[in-house]
């Protein structure tokens, strides 16, 4: 099939709703033509073509998109997810454990590449969000140990100082290919986004206790709070999309 007419049929079955069928479409080109040919077509999609297929993994059977999407597809379809509004982000962790942990994943390449897009601390703080507890005690201690949940907090100056500490446990003690690792490579590899992650999600719980909405803005014009924007590497650097990418979902 032309890679154009393919592209054309993906995104006309997602905008109709039929995921299944088009994870099929581009299947049957790996299947046809080779990985390759795929992996081009991914890159000329939409991010948020690319998000709308990966989004909905099912653990029972691989996805060839989820196999082949490279760290920079994934970013750009990541940091729009937050679109869909789900309150749980549970397809969010799904998607983010089933592409960045396959077997031939480099862990660390990819999270490089969503905190280089302006919305990517945002992301992984919204992968985050049922553990804030932990993550924060994870950056006061160095563990897991859920005993640990509610101690007092780092201030954001201690939360910087403590960014080159050694580590306490062995990534291997946290291999779950889950939330733990992750949290471990962030803070071990990608010291500066780990960080971020953190002041994104403080930022967040805060506005929950102020009673606003997700993009809401406090009423008072300064007062000494942190500004979430302000955490994303990708601030000097934004993603390049177009206004039909940012309002399709």
């Amino acid at each position: 099939m032309n890679h154009l007419a393919l592209i054309t049929k993906t995104t006309s079955l997602i905008a109709a709703g039929d995921i299944v069928g088009a994870e099929s479409a581009l299947a049957e080109l790996a299947d046809t033509e080779g990985d390759n040919a795929l992996m081009v077509v991914l890159d000329q999609l939409a991010p948020k073509d690319v998000l709308a297929v990966m989004r909905e993994y099912d653990d029972s059977k691989a996805s060839v998109v989820n196999l082949l999407v490279t760290p920079e597809q994934f970013a750009r379809a990541m940091v729009l997810e937050k679109q869909y509004k789900d309150l749980t982000h549970t397809h969010l962790r799904n998607m983010v454990n089933a592409v960045i942990f396959r077997d031939d994943a480099d862990t660390v390449e990819f999270l490089t590449a969503i905190g280089d897009l302006e919305g990517g601390a945002e992301a992984l703080a919204n992968y985050f969000a049922e553990k804030w507890s932990r993550i924060e005690a994870f950056a006061r201690t160095g563990t897991f140990d859920a005993t640990e949940d509610y101690g007092l907090t780092l201030t954001d100056d201690e939360l910087l100082a403590s960014g080159y500490v050694q580590p306490r446990i062995d990534q291997d003690e946290v291999a779950d290919r889950d939330w733990m690792q992750l949290a471990w490579l962030l803070r071990y590899e990608c010291r500066d986004l780990f960080i971020e992650t953190l002041l994104v999600l403080r930022a967040k719980a805060r506005a929950h206790d102020m009673g606003l909405e997700e993009g809401d803005e406090p009423a008072e014009e300064d007062d000494g709070k942190f500004e979430t924007s302000d955490t994303d590497r990708g601030k000097a650097t934004p993603a390049a999309r177009t206004s039909d990418e940012e309002s399709a979902i």
